[in-house]
């Protein structure tokens, strides 16, 4: 178990709950350790033993090492005992198995009558399973002396550790020794001739329930004659009184006739195992939810479920009756609500309150848990006034929500009804309080991410736009051709398949489509002359100028296949690397059609304005030699290219 419990503390990849999952481990490791009675914890895939308790060392005589990575059949004591392999294999298909008189012998050749009780549990994603052993050598002895010294009944009754009850024939209580009175906490004398259907005590199931008469252990013995082993009662001599566990054992007994003489049931108080195996399965139960909860903040960004989340886990787990979290913002040093549950109606998601102020507002600037253990003697008015009217708290805890020394908000409980905490439940609350404070700032640290990516990326967006407006004004290009070419390149490359991501490269490649002119010399790059056959060839090295200046700017690596590969051709007559077909980036020849579309379509100083018709019928022609073929198809038949 301690390896399992590690192993899910290692994958919760949360350093803030890691504490409080030791603090819980630590006290599982405290009751198995302390536990009178053997555990043995098995691998419910391989039936290798993972742990065993100090007891089960003393009671057979092994060290831990002849028991630890080993299956329980290959341990000395178990060997040869067919029930133990049988037992792990019934295991993977059931939930529980007993045995209830299981013989062991010890490493000094003792013999010891033992009762084994193998369950399985769940402790998150991984099934373990808890082997208790519990050592019926006395019980064993004493049960036989009773069968074998009647005449010594009285005296071996009193003595016994276990308590006896004897019943007449009609049920009537004729003996009950010391033990049994201790266990019930009643005295002899509202025992002895009191009928057992009518008690001054009534038992209860294992769940909790009332036991119907038809189910007390005598009338089961009487109805059948048989007898009745190993069955778990509770005992409570009233309403409010606590409720001790007995294991029950009931016997007939006949006269020589064959009626039945006497009735003998024997109980073993096992209030404290009871107690401590709740208390493990509370453990691994609060265990379980933080886990869940871990994983619903780990897989999420989304604050409300995270801790929707939890206080689902929080109102099941701690027995409340409603919870909410307060979120603190810094800027207005006040709390405000931000999710609930369990209340009857809305006016907590009206909750603000300042720091300071009301127990929420103390919990947060005083850090530290506030109590309230009785509302009604309080005057906070806004409880009062607004909570109180409506929902009938009576208790409140207020738990500050704090990671790395910051308060980020709150967390609220309320009881309708008063009920005392032990020190566990307050751990668990803090376990959960500490939970929220890591799902507030997971969210509140990816948020401000969020923020800050946007904020550069609208920095780079205008600087680019920036680079684009001030080539468009030193080429003295046609006002706006820059904007135009981006956007409309952006609508078409959508068309054919990109992503979000890739369009915004595409916008960014067509604004510094032009950005390698900045290498053209002014007097080549101005002349109103026709280029010389050397002029032209200077002039045509802008798209590797382009590549020169953008390449070591790693977030536009991905923009340059539009100012690099913009003029090169189908046919594989462009430049600047006489690219052909295919080998041209794709954005490069969606580009390239745009690029002369908007040309023809503008006024030059050398020329007016082309008509759509004629641009359309210009681009058909250049289809397959300048143009690929495909990309002027889909461009034409859109809606985009249009006066």
């Amino acid at each position: 178990m301690k390896h399992t419990i590690t192993t899910i503390i290692a994958n919760s990849g949360q350093t803030g709950v890691e504490q409080s999952l030791v603090n819980l481990e630590l006290c599982y490791r405290r009751l198995f350790e302390s536990a009178r009675y053997g555990i043995v914890i098995l691998n419910a895939k391989t039936g290798t033993i993972s742990d065993v308790n100090p007891y089960l060392i003393e009671l057979l005589g092994y060290s831990r090492q002849e028991y630890v990575e080993r299956n329980l059949w290959d341990v000395g004591a178990f060997k040869n005992i067919e029930v133990s392999r049988d037992s792990f294999l019934a295991l993977q298909e059931n939930e529980c198995i007993r045995y209830e008189n299981l013989p062991l012998k010890a490493k000094n050749g003792q013999l010891i009558h033992v009762e084994f009780v193998s369950n399985v549990y769940l402790v998150g994603d991984e099934k373990v399973i808890q082997c208790d052993i519990r050592d019926i050598s006395d019980r064993k002895r004493a049960e036989a002396a009773l069968l074998t010294k009647e005449k010594d009944l009285g005296l071996l009754v009193n003595n016994l550790p276990v308590g006896v009850i004897i019943h007449d024939s009609d049920t009537r209580i004729v003996l009950c020794n010391p033990e049994a009175l201790q266990l019930l906490g009643i005295s002899s004398n509202h025992m002895l001739g009191k009928d057992s259907r009518d008690p001054v005590w009534h038992l209860v199931r294992e769940d909790g329930t009332r036991m119907p008469e038809a189910e007390f252990p005598v009338t089961q013995v009487i109805t059948t004659g048989h007898v009745l082993k190993d069955y778990v009662v509770g005992f409570a001599s009233g309403p409010d009184k606590e409720v001790r566990w007995g294991l029950v054992n009931a016997y007939p007994e006949f006269d020589s006739d064959g009626r039945l003489h006497h009735v003998v049931v024997m109980i073993t108080d096992i209030s404290t195992i009871k107690c401590e195996e709740e208390g493990i399965q509370r453990h691994l139960e609060h265990l379980t939810a933080l886990v869940e909860i871990d994983r619903a903040i780990n897989f999420s960004f989304d604050l409300n479920l995270s801790l929707t989340t939890l206080l689902t886990h929080a109102i099941v787990q701690l027995g409340i009756d409603a919870a909410d979290v307060l979120l603190f913002d810094s800027k207005s040093r006040t709390l405000e609500y931000v999710t609930g549950r369990g209340f009857h109606t809305k006016a907590i998601e009206h909750s603000r309150q300042h720091l300071g102020k009301g127990y929420a507002g103390r919990a947060a600037r005083e850090r530290r848990i506030i109590h309230i253990p009785d509302l009604e003697k309080e005057h906070d008015r806004f409880l009062r006034g607004i909570l109180l009217a409506g929902e009938e708290f009576v208790s409140y805890y207020g738990v500050p929500l704090l990671a790395k020394g910051q308060v980020m908000g709150v967390l609220e409980v309320f009881h309708r009804t008063r009920v005392l905490r032990d020190e566990e439940w307050l751990d668990f609350l803090k376990a959960l309080a500490a939970q929220a404070a890591i799902a507030i700032e997971n969210v509140t640290l990816f948020d401000n991410l969020q923020h800050s990516n946007t904020e550069l990326f609208q920095a780079y967006d205008a600087t680019i736009e920036g680079w684009s407006r001030a080539l468009e004004m030193r080429d003295n290009e046609t006002e706006g051709h820059t904007q135009r070419v981006a956007d409309l390149t952006v609508k078409l490359a959508r068309l054919f398949g990109l992503s979000d991501a890739e369009l915004t490269q595409v916008r960014w490649g067509a604004l510094l489509h032009d950005i390698g002119k900045m290498g053209i010399p002014d007097k080549i790059l101005f002349k109103h002359e026709k280029l010389t056959e050397a002029e032209w060839e200077v002039m045509k090295k802008h798209p590797v100028f382009a590549y020169e200046m953008l390449s070591p700017i790693r977030y536009l690596r991905s923009a340059l296949d539009i100012p690099y590969a913009h003029h090169e051709m189908w046919d594989g007559t462009g430049y600047p690397f006489g690219l052909k077909g295919e080998q041209i980036p794709l954005v490069a020849r969606i580009f390239a059609v745009v690029d002369v579309w908007d040309a023809l379509r503008s006024d030059r100083r050398y020329r007016t304005s082309w008509t759509v018709a004629k641009v359309r019928k210009h681009l058909k022609s250049l289809a397959g030699t300048h143009f690929d073929p495909h990309v002027v198809a889909v461009c034409l038949e859109s809606n985009f290219l249009v006066d």
